[in-house]
């Protein structure tokens, strides 16, 4: 850590919380539509890990209010995910904002995203849990 203290966090992990009113509908839907299975889980709480993230379901009396991207994953190829998904039974949100909207096929185009990844943009489509939580797919175009 530095002296002033200012890194007290920049090495530590971020994990996502997602609530979920119905926390068996919300394993059914990350397990039958996304393919995941919690690798941990105690009374009131799932525990996912993607890659070297991890991100948690927990039984919540209140609701996502789902009006922004929530957790998102990086792909590599967001067409072959988005038509699997959309195989599998996901519903991909329609978005018509200033400056991007999606496309026939479910996926926008954000011009100026992340030049930290060396991208000069990003594809990227959105879509709900079985909770209503905001969840997006992104790939960084360079």
């Amino acid at each position: 850590m530095e002296a002033d203290g200012r890194n007290l966090l920049a090495r530590g992990r971020v994990a996502t919380r997602l609530p979920a009113r119905d926390l068996e509908r919300a394993r059914r839907f990350y397990s039958e539509k996304l393919g995941l299975d919690p690798v941990d889980e105690r009374p009131g709480g799932l525990l996912y890990r993607c890659g070297d993230t991890e991100f948690a379901v927990f039984r919540s009396a209140g609701a996502s209010s789902g009006t922004f991207t929530q957790m998102g994953w990086q792909v590599d190829d967001i067409e072959a995910v988005v038509a699997e998904l959309r195989r599998r039974g996901v519903v991909f949100e329609s978005v018509d904002l200033p400056g991007f909207r999606t496309a026939e096929d479910g996926i926008a185009e954000i011009e100026g995203n992340y030049p930290s990844k060396g991208a000069r943009g990003e594809r990227a489509a959105w879509f709900r849990d079985s909770e209503g939580n905001l969840l997006g797919i992104g790939e960084p175009v360079v």
